[in-house]
């Protein structure tokens, strides 16, 4: 049976998710869903938040995570990302946007991919 991408993509947040916890990372939160986007993943790492975007490649002649998030999707991460620290009141929290890469064997994490 194969899975359809909305499976695939929570499966490889899942995998982004277990990655990042083995590295010391604590989840905050999963899917967080605004009318202005979403946010895969919300990490702590110590002191930071980290506003993880997963993207799953079955075959990477297409380009990389950073090819993959483009301006407007970025855009779309930190209005989320905005509207969750409002809601949380934790607008003075240090936080970083991270993308994570899952390919077939492969995992590549580029931390502060991007900036507010």
């Amino acid at each position: 049976m194969q899975l359809t991408t909305r499976q695939r993509g929570a499966e490889a947040e899942q995998q982004a998710e277990m990655y990042l916890v083995q590295r010391g990372l604590r989840t905050v939160a999963r899917n967080y869903r605004t009318l202005r986007g979403e946010l895969d993943l919300v990490m702590q790492d110590g002191e930071t938040l980290v506003f993880v975007e997963v993207r799953y490649r079955k075959n990477t002649g297409f380009g990389g995570a950073a090819e993959s998030v483009h301006r407007a999707k970025q855009q779309r991460v930190i209005a989320a990302a905005q509207h969750y620290l409002q809601r949380r009141r934790l607008m003075q929290s240090a936080c970083r946007f991270d993308v994570m890469l899952l390919g077939r064997d492969k995992i590549d994490w580029i931390k502060d991919a991007f900036q507010a």
